[in-house]
């Protein structure tokens, strides 16, 4: 499908805020925007508005907020306030990774949205594992509205992609091909499909890779086998799901510091060039001067 007249749009950083008459509405993604979201809130109050606030990043401190706004509810679509063309079509994932939020807040079954806004970002948690049928609605609405898909941003689950989820996805998805890496016990899963996607450009193959979750050892060897997969590893350390600070949460042999040097080692591309054992810390940008991915780029659920 053809690219002309779409863009991916732009992200909010993890809070969102709008007005609707004498209401301010405040979506947090992340909980380390929660001191922001406050101040925002305050402000907005001293304004005489009523405030709203709900988000992921509220769910795991409901209380944060509670002095100055209202909390939860349900706002349809506030994704748009985040990233005017990002969508969702399904809500939950009944996979229940322990270090994930979406089945806590959205549920291990779906909550499936078929007459959702057709946008070039689709932000659903697990494409691969809706039911055959929806998946077939939604890729139906993209091709009638002539919508391409840029970016299946949270991506597909390595254990239900299979040659048919790829042969469907295939007629619309324009963006890279997404999936995670999250621990060992996911490599037979993953070797599989980077297997099936070997045609597929490198740079259109991004997996996720959590690290900090397991010993220095096993995070580094899965980051360097999605490189000798021919794929590009976007790593994520993890951060516990009511930190405050946006800092990765310390385990095993890992510094924070150590964290930080392989995410920059992997999202800036230095992997082209060197060895983590031979990364410098002082490197800002990739040589090639490819583009440079945040250290903790995440997602807004």
């Amino acid at each position: 499908m053809s690219q002309q007249g779409f863009d991916i749009g732009h992200w909010s950083g993890g809070l969102a805020e709008w007005t609707d008459g004498d209401t301010a509405y405040l979506s947090v993604a992340f909980t380390w925007r929660l001191n922001d979201a406050y101040q925002r809130a305050c402000w907005y109050k001293a304004a005489g508005y009523k405030v709203r606030a709900g988000g992921p990043g509220i769910f795991t401190r409901k209380h944060f907020l509670a002095d100055v706004a209202e909390i939860g509810g349900s706002i349809p679509d506030a994704v748009v306030h985040h990233n005017p063309m990002a969508t969702f079509a399904s809500r939950g994932c009944p996979v229940g990774c322990w270090f994930c939020i979406v089945p806590k807040l959205e549920g291990k079954t779906f909550t499936l949205i078929p007459d959702f806004p057709v946008r070039p970002v689709l932000c659903d948690n697990n494409l691969s594992a809706l039911p055959a049928d929806f998946q077939d609605h939604v890729i139906g609405r993209y091709r009638a509205a002539g919508v391409p898909l840029m970016d299946a941003n949270s991506g597909f689950e390595p254990r239900t992609f299979d040659d048919e989820v790829f042969a469907r996805w295939s007629t619309i998805n324009v963006g890279p091909w997404r999936f995670a890496y999250d621990d060992q016990a996911e490599r037979p899963f993953v070797e599989r499909v980077m297997h099936m996607l070997r045609d597929v450009p490198s740079r259109k193959k991004r997996v996720y890779v959590l690290v900090g979750n397991e010993p220095m050892a096993a995070c580094i060897e899965r980051v360097r086998e999605v490189i000798a997969w021919g794929g590009e590893p976007h790593v994520q350390p993890y951060m516990k799901l009511n930190a405050l600070e946006r800092k990765p949460h310390v385990r095993f042999d890992w510094s924070e510091q150590s964290l930080r040097d392989l995410a920059r080692w992997s999202n800036r591309y230095l992997y082209k060039y060197t060895d983590f054992e031979g990364y410098q810390r002082s490197a800002k940008t990739s040589r090639s001067g490819e583009r440079s991915a945040d250290l903790f780029d995440q997602v807004p659920a």
